[in-house]
């Protein structure tokens, strides 16, 4: 990728990762090309519990994800770094590597309602552009966020997504996307339950034989 191209992020324990999140981060590679985006699995998540899977298992997961999607870049650098995985951190450590580059943070619909909860969530600001996408099931009225969120949105809100690529950081923007209705959640209790037909097609089958191989989220294979 060129160094001017805009760089987005798609962050989240990816416990498993499915095809709701590499298809959003496929469909944002393609409207917004050309863009690099990148995978960024966390370590320790600031705002849920700790995944199920470790960290190496998941970015196992995601290297065998990649190879059907070869356009999408894994970045480990929450994996690898100890503590909690804040945002902050991340694009600061990327701010620092490129200092003019656009960098865009993909966030649904829901973490933004709660993004007065991050750490130092201000500063996000200063470091990217936010990129929000709509989630199933999860209104966005704007006059229903935080007051401090609010005025944030009122003063960077751009309906000219390309407009991003022509500064650092500082807007927000949503991007449309494929609707996507799979949880990890839902396939982890599947899984669970031992109802592994319940599950294929929302992940890449590689992934699926990973977990089971693996004995991930449940009963062992034979179980199965």
């Amino acid at each position: 990728m060129a160094a001017d191209e805009p760089l987005a992020l798609l962050g989240g324990t990816f416990d498993p990762v499915h095809y709701g999140h590499l298809r959003l981060a496929e469909d944002v590679h393609r409207a917004l090309a050309p863009i690099e985006v990148r995978l960024v699995p966390a370590r320790d998540p600031p705002h849920r519990g700790a995944p199920r899977a470790s960290a190496l298992h998941r970015l196992a997961m995601l290297r065998l994800a990649q190879e059907e999607f070869p356009d999408l870049v894994i970045d480990p650098r929450e994996i690898e770094r100890p503590g909690k995985s804040f945002t902050v951190l991340t694009l600061e450590g990327l701010r620092a590597e490129m200092p003019a580059r656009p960098i865009l943070l993909i966030i649904g619909a829901d973490q933004l309602l709660e993004l007065p909860k991050w750490h130092q969530w201000r500063s996000l600001f200063e470091l990217a552009h936010l990129l929000v996408i709509a989630r199933p099931g999860v209104p966005l009225a704007i006059d229903s966020l935080e007051p401090h969120l609010q005025r944030e949105w009122s003063r960077r809100y751009t309906r000219d997504v390309a407009a991003l690529r022509n500064r650092p950081a500082g807007a927000i923007a949503m991007q449309p996307v494929r609707p996507q209705p799979i949880s990890a959640t839902a396939i982890r209790a599947a899984l669970a339950e031992g109802r592994v037909d319940a599950v294929r097609g929302l992940l890449p089958s590689a992934v699926l034989a990973y977990i089971r191989s693996n004995r991930l989220y449940g009963p062992s294979p034979d179980a199965a």
